[in-house]
């Protein structure tokens, strides 16, 4: 984009503020309007999975004006602070929690070359980054002046700083795999079909990424390991001073890091925006062997959209865990991180080490494809039997107590 604005006689300082400016815009309206579509899709994801009235029906045919009230609420919302809050740090942490999550974005691609940074150590920029929202929750539970909030960051900092380290070891299987820290060429890597997706590379990258998905959910505070924001205990957590804009702000932060984690695990694992279809070129190049220039974007746009598909995927599956598995304890939260993911991380990467040294080109090949085959089968079988399974309808019988059935008490 730089060299574009230079020829239309921009001076290179221009060129590069200029061509900042649009990524970031670019990026800020993708992550605003992922906010708005994950926050209907949860409210529709919670309605279905728990049978709650509500959420499937209110709002439109498909409910997507319960959302826009929700915003136009939370703008004239009044701003309110508490008496014994620091100012400065009250008003800033919300932006520095959101900061931390669109920083990320930068060094995130989307397709083959489409990305506001190509960085060459671009796993590791996005991983720090990513950790300094937890800054942003630190200072709003100090900058609040109440206890409550305080505990709730301070829990918060404890259990993201806890699962970072397994969630960086597991990014270093595919990066020790694909020989560096870039994410483009890591992308570029898992080209052709599905097994070459680095999920299925051997038993370890397979186990990896769920290993990571785990402790990236745990990141981005999600149940159920949504301490911080238990209402039965801490009354919302580490906001719980918070309203209007600055609320809202916490959890773009947080929909914004799903995302951004969402695709760092699809470059790293998930074939990134590829397809996966056998003998299907890379797209951008098949376009643009037809049409040039424009072919060259319109392969990039659809690359594009695999890659935002396989994210909010990976979104709707946090959701899914959400409303699905019973939030946990703070000692089961921080036990499952250092007594069982730390040491199944290490033995991850130490196996992975391994297994590049002794086993021979022919074995891992067998062991690809068996893993692909295998995943490939497993998800059809399921998709069949929920698209097959009879619905349900009214309370099962045995729930229904015996002075409500005919042959009475």
């Amino acid at each position: 984009m730089v060299e574009a604005l230079q020829s239309l006689g921009l001076s290179q300082f221009f060129a590069v503020a200029l061509a900042s400016l649009i990524a970031a815009g670019i990026l800020v309206t993708f992550v605003a309007l992922s906010a708005l579509f994950f926050i209907w899709l949860e409210r529709k994801v919670s309605g279905r999975i728990q049978d709650r009235l509500g959420p499937t029906r209110v709002g439109g045919k498909y409910g997507w004006l319960q959302t826009v009230a929700d915003g136009v609420k939370l703008l004239v919302k009044e701003d309110t602070m508490p008496a014994d809050a620091d100012p400065f740090l009250f008003k800033i942490a919300p932006y520095i929690a959101f900061c931390g999550s669109f920083v990320a974005f930068v060094a995130l691609p989307f397709a083959n070359g489409i990305v506001a940074a190509n960085m060459n150590v671009a796993i590791f920029f996005m991983l720090a980054v990513l950790s300094s929202e937890v800054f942003g929750v630190i200072l709003a539970g100090y900058g609040s002046g109440s206890k409550w909030s305080l505990f709730g960051g301070i829990r918060e900092a404890a259990q993201v700083v806890s699962y970072e380290v397994p969630r960086a070891m597991c990014v270093l299987l595919p990066v020790i795999l694909a020989g560096t820290l870039n994410l483009n060429t890591i992308g570029q890597q898992q080209a052709g079909g599905i097994w070459n997706w680095y999920i299925f590379h051997d038993p370890f990258t397979f186990a990896a990424f769920w290993i990571f998905f785990t402790c990236a959910t745990a990141s981005c505070k999600r149940a159920p390991f949504d301490l911080a924001e238990a209402e039965s205990e801490l009354v919302a957590g580490f906001h719980t001073e918070y309203s209007g804009l600055r609320w809202s702000l916490f959890f773009m932060a947080e929909y914004g890091s799903m995302f951004a984690v969402s695709g760092i695990a699809t470059i790293l694992f998930l074939g990134g925006w590829h397809t996966g279809l056998p003998f299907v070129p890379e797209l951008s190049e098949l376009f643009s062997g037809w049409l040039g220039t424009v072919g060259w974007w319109i392969g990039n746009l659809i690359n594009v959209g695999v890659f935002i598909v396989k994210g909010w995927l990976l979104v709707f599956v946090m959701m899914w865990v959400r409303w699905t598995l019973p939030r946990l304890r703070i000692d089961q939260v921080m036990m499952t991180c250092l007594k069982y993911l730390l040491p199944i991380s290490c033995v991850l990467l130490l196996g992975l080490s391994v297994w590049q040294l002794l086993v021979p080109r022919a074995i891992n090949d067998i062991v690809r494809y068996v893993l692909t085959a295998g995943s490939v089968g497993f998800a059809g079988l399921t998709l069949v039997r929920l698209l097959t399974q009879a619905p349900t309808t009214g309370i099962p019988p045995s729930m229904i107590p015996t002075s409500m059935t005919s042959e009475g008490p």
